[in-house]
């Protein structure tokens, strides 16, 4: 089994104390949790796209691209890609020079994105949205693959023997499918061959699974291999404590401060008390032997290979954060990485060109030298001094 943390950059005040972080100290504190999860070993890094409030994860290229330059063996991930808002030709152009940057290690997870007040930035209409994200990843994926490209398109100009600079370095990119409650994103991965990343974060366990067995019906249907349905799940929170006391505990506060910014917005809570949250969500809170039981209970259902985490502190402190990610990473990790297999493919990147000798590319799976990550220096333009 692999492993990301993935970060949406919430901008909201804090659940707990209520203040908020100035916006350049928050972009601050995704780099560093990038970091820190290379750090911990974690095999993937995911940045969110939104364009509403309360988040500001309105560009991540330009967020992965400072991360990739902060790190040398991590996957980059989006979470998600929301091409339903896109131009596939501006897309795939920053992607494709993300991924000569990084050396190799981008993943997309696309999807059509959510939220009213992002659509109507947009003008994007409900309507509309699901056929907008099939155009725009059917162009996308030519791109990717053919040096020109002829497509008669609805939501932007046609193209006709299109070149679109830079190619790529990866031959191909892999492209997940993000799923919420739609069957929608399903079928198109389906359709594709491609792999799916259900969110998993919002509802208990059942309208997930559903999906995912709607994928592997339709991927059957379209005729592909069964062995090579690769599955990645989210989670709805994250605390890994010696004792599930110590972990309800230190966990309380930050679930009943995310209930009351709930009701604050107007939104009807699924879990209503931290129990309950614990027991029937996705949220992985308690001792690492109840993590480990709680993730195979969902694999069960899922049979999913890839599993991300929060990057974020979400209302815990910095200390309490780190300590848990990396009880989940010397206890629960190695125990779930052996028990359940890694997706039917290789995670390093598939190069479109030979790999040139020397520390140049140090994407996943390179055998050259790896520069040590560090941390990410002020955003104010001054380097520290590292001594």
């Amino acid at each position: 089994m692999r492993f990301l943390t993935i970060t949406l950059i919430v901008h909201g005040p804090h659940p707990v104390t209520g203040v908020q972080k100035p916006t350049r100290e928050r972009f601050r504190e995704v780099l560093d949790n990038a970091v820190l999860a290379e750090e911990l070993g974690f095999d993937g890094f995911g940045v969110g796209e939104r364009h509403e409030r309360p988040f500001i994860s309105s560009s991540p290229p330009v967020v992965l691209s400072h991360i990739a330059a902060l790190t040398s063996r991590i996957r980059l991930f989006t979470a998600v890609t929301t091409l339903s808002l896109l131009d596939p030709v501006r897309a795939y152009e920053d992607y494709a020079t993300l991924d000569h940057l990084s050396g190799g290690r981008l993943e997309l997870i696309i999807g059509k994105g959510n939220g009213a007040a992002q659509r109507e930035l947009f003008r994007v209409t409900p309507e509309d949205q699901w056929e907008r994200n099939a155009e725009s990843y059917e162009v996308f994926r030519q791109l990717w693959r053919q040096d020109k490209v002829t497509a008669a398109t609805r939501f932007r100009p046609e193209l006709k023997d299109a070149e679109v600079w830079p190619r790529p370095l990866q031959q191909p990119v892999r492209v997940w499918h993000g799923s919420a409650t739609s069957k929608e994103s399903v079928d198109l991965a389906a359709r594709y061959g491609d792999p799916l990343f259900s969110a998993n974060v919002t509802n208990p366990m059942e309208p997930y699974a559903e999906l995912i067995r709607h994928y592997r019906e339709r991927w059957e249907h379209h005729g592909h291999d069964p062995a090579d349905i690769a599955v990645g799940a989210g989670t709805a929170g994250i605390y890994a404590a010696r004792t599930s006391q110590a972990a309800l505990a230190a966990y309380r506060p930050v679930f009943e401060g995310n209930l009351a910014f709930q009701k604050r917005l107007g939104l009807e809570p699924v879990f209503t008390t931290v129990e309950d949250f614990v027991e029937r969500s996705s949220a992985l809170i308690g001792s690492p032997q109840q993590i480990i039981e709680k993730v195979h209970r969902y694999h069960e259902q899922f049979g999913h290979t890839v599993l991300h985490l929060h990057a974020d502190a979400g209302g815990l402190t910095e200390t309490q954060h780190r300590d848990s990610l990396a009880l989940f990473q010397s206890e629960a990790a190695p125990v779930l990485r052996r028990d359940i297999p890694d997706p039917p493919f290789e995670w390093g990147p598939v190069l479109a060109e030979p790999a040139r000798e020397g520390p140049a590319r140090t994407g996943a799976g390179s055998t050259g030298h790896r520069t040590p990550p560090r941390r990410s220096p002020p955003l104010d333009g001054h380097a520290t001094p590292t001594g």
